[in-house]
């Protein structure tokens, strides 16, 4: 059965990264914890680092399964009973990474896109170092500071004001501020003062710390703000959360600004125009990185525009106009053992290469991701050579890097060290787990298990899923109990199902699980109830929940905002026959619906066994409908399907959608009888056609502005 920590994000499926991002949530919560709550860590700092960026990896492949509390925007911990709690005004989110200079392209790419600006039309960005500390917001009414609070979990965190009030840095009065001023930053220490405190410490028989980042971290959540006196923090400025009067028109001047009203930012922190100039400005910063005196992890890139910024937005959880540039992986060479073939929710055979353990970057690494075949033979996913058409052996001695500081990967292989008698690696046909066929569809680059539910590695991958934070996220069910149900032939769970008939199945079954090792009378009360509770649940989290493959959160909610209830959704599943008819039409016509996963949607409705698990899942459920935001009330085109078609000036295409869609509009791709709503630009073709014939009302993109009340 696959373990998700070994398993490289390029090659997870979504339900690989669910499990992942899971297990590293609960990881890190618990580290976080032991090391700020209890003073007793359960990982070494080099482990928390590499699960806190293995997971900001995943999240950064799978942006629709980032969710509000994830593990990656909790710099410290979770607000502690130690702190009163402070509900952030304005979110204090996270960052978008990029680990080489095509990524830093590529989002410069993503911002013109959206902007609708040409790839030569001017553009200016700041860069600034990316402080390895603990953000912190503080609050100033009158220009007096009121309040500081940690990040927590985005949205709320906890009340470290008086822990504030004892850094120097940071001013206890300003002057000239507007009356309500958030300012941001980070809280960190100085590597000279690091040392030194853990002298002091290691002097006096205290705890010693492992980085100034943990340092830092630690220092500023003490309970009792007398310690965090003694310790020698520091504090940049570099954001601002709420004002009550804009601070500039630019980042840049917004920094320099904060700084006139005495708080320190960052000297490194510069206009630079477009990717070449930021790619440059990332390699001096690298330069100097040895000898700042501080530790960074990277530079980050900000539109400067405050115009702009607000016209791209945000996603769930990081700003449209911003990302963190990584420094580059470290390299070290170790030997191949011998690889390894897991299995994964959707059958997915996933290589990885059992190493003899060697620090990479401050960790230890003792596996690394193979890909997939054909990254094993030499070749990419069109045939061409990749480290010049060497292939991996077991035996061999292997360069090992990690990507981005995270994903173990092997970059190269030395075969001057290769033993001799050593073969090529044959690449399995049959599932290691059950034995059924392993095949590879034309254009796939993975290999897949046919056995479905017979297999039990795809079965308990599949439970995992299920009961994922995403999904119905049952308190005191994650993936250890899902696998201890699973094997467990007197309590029994093989398909989600399962989960609510326990009761109804064995009149005995709480008795027998208050007796089961690793639980009591009091959890499995909880966990009861806990079932009870969750079979009253929101439409988008079944459907994500069923782990139909290529259907993840976003993808779930759109379509779940489609069709509005579970019944209307089973109904277009039934009815629709892939390529042909109305109700596959409607389904291509769902804005971000392509044919792979309608055809994946259908045919998961169409295979017997797979929806007669669903239906006995659906039976013990009470599914809420979806029911539109109540910031749509009042909207003109609320509950409306509108299609845009042709060029639009006023506005990029993708602004056209964000905005109707936050109106409480359905966007569809394709003009139907289902159509309210056609707004044609010029060049519209054979969309206005088709809406005039069926007699859909088409208006212009002024006409269009004008109805929703922006100019």
């Amino acid at each position: 059965m696959a373990d998700p920590q070994t398993i490289a994000v390029e090659e997870m499926g979504e339900d690989d990264a669910r499990a992942e991002l899971a297990r590293l949530a609960d990881l890190l919560a618990r580290a976080n914890a032991a090391y700020h709550a209890e003073d007793a860590p359960i990982l070494s700092d080099a482990d928390f680092d590499a699960a806190k960026r293995r997971n900001t990896a995943i999240e950064t492949r799978f942006p629709a399964l980032k969710h509000a509390d994830s593990a990656t925007d909790q710099i410290g911990a979770a607000p502690s009973d130690g702190f009163a709690k402070v509900r952030h005004r304005v979110r204090m989110l996270s960052l978008g990474n990029a680990f080489d200079a095509d990524d830093v392209r590529d989002f410069d790419g993503r911002v013109r896109s959206f902007l609708g600006l040409a790839p030569d039309a001017p553009l200016t960005y700041i860069a600034e170092p990316k402080i390895d500390g603990l953000s912190l917001t503080l609050r100033y009414e009158n220009g007096r500071l009121i309040e500081a609070a940690t990040r927590g979990d985005g949205s709320e965190g906890e009340n470290v004001t008086a822990n504030a009030r004892k850094i120097d840095d940071i001013p206890q009065n300003i002057t000239g501020a507007p009356d309500i001023l958030e300012v941001r930053g980070e809280v960190y220490m100085d590597q000279a003062d690091f040392a030194a405190l853990n002298q002091r410490q290691g002097a006096r028989g205290g705890k010693t710390f492992a980085n100034p980042r943990n340092a830092a971290a630690g220092s500023l959540r003490q309970l009792d703000p007398g310690i965090t006196a003694e310790r020698p923090l520091k504090f940049f400025a570099y954001a601002w959360g709420e004002v009550s009067a804009p601070l500039a028109a630019t980042q840049m001047a917004a920094i320099e600004r904060l700084a006139a009203l005495g708080f320190k930012t960052n000297p490194l922190t510069t206009r630079v125009d477009g990717t070449e100039a930021m790619i440059a400005h990332y390699d001096k910063i690298a330069e100097q990185r040895a000898t700042l005196g501080y530790d960074i992890d990277g530079v980050v890139y900000k539109v400067d525009d405050l115009a702009l910024q607000e016209r791209l937005g945000y996603r769930s959880t990081t700003p449209r106009w911003a990302i963190a540039h990584k420094f580059p992986a470290e390299l070290a060479w170790t030997r191949l053992d011998v690889i390894d073939i897991q299995v994964g929710r959707t059958g997915a055979l996933s290589p990885v290469a059992r190493l003899i353990p060697v620090t990479v970057g401050g960790v230890v690494v003792s596996n690394a991701t193979l890909h997939n075949e054909d990254y094993i033979a030499g070749r990419d996913s069109k045939g061409g050579e990749i480290r010049g058409g060497k292939d991996i052996r077991e035996g061999d001695w292997v360069q090992v890097y990690r990507a981005g500081d995270v994903i173990p990967k092997i970059a190269d292989v030395d075969l001057s060290k290769r033993p001799e008698g050593t073969r090529r690696y044959v690449f399995p046909d049959a599932c290691p787990e059950c034995g059924s066929d392993a095949i590879r569809e034309e254009g796939d680059a993975v290999r897949r298990c046919t056995g479905g539910l017979i297999c039990p590695a795809q079965a308990v991958e599949k439970l995992k899923h299920f009961v994922s934070r995403a999904a119905f996220d049952i308190e005191g069910l994650g993936a250890k109990q899902v696998e201890a149900f699973y094997h467990d032939d007197t309590l029994p769970v093989r398909e989600p199902a399962d989960i609510f008939t326990l009761a109804s199945r064995d009149a005995q079954a709480l008795a027998k699980l208050r007796n089961r090792d690793g639980w009591g009378e009091r959890s499995a009360d909880n966990l009861f109830a806990a079932i009870d509770e969750r079979r009253k649940i929101a439409l988008p989290r079944v459907i994500f929940a069923l782990g139909i493959r290529h259907v993840g959160e976003n993808a779930a909610n759109l379509i779940a905002r489609h069709y509005g209830d579970w019944d209307s959704f089973e109904r277009a599943m039934t009815a629709a026959t892939p390529g042909e008819g109305a109700a596959w039409e409607e389904l291509l016509n769902i804005d971000g619906v392509g044919a792979t996963m309608a055809a994946s949607l259908v045919t998961t409705f169409h295979q017997d066994r797979e929806r007669a698990s669903i239906d006995r899942l659906i039976a013990e459920l009470d599914i809420q409908p979806v029911v539109a935001p109540s910031s749509t009330d009042g909207s003109p085109v609320a509950g409306k399907t509108v299609v845009f078609t042709g060029s639009l000036e006023k506005m990029t295409r993708a602004e056209a959608k964000a905005t109707a869609e936050r109106l409480g509009a359905k966007v569809s791709g394709s003009v139907s009888a289902k159509t309210d709503l056609v707004i044609a630009g010029p060049g519209a073709g054979s969309k206005a056609k088709k809406a005039e014939s069926l007699g859909v009302e088409m208006i212009d993109e002024d006409e269009w502005l004008a109805l929703i009340g922006e100019t």
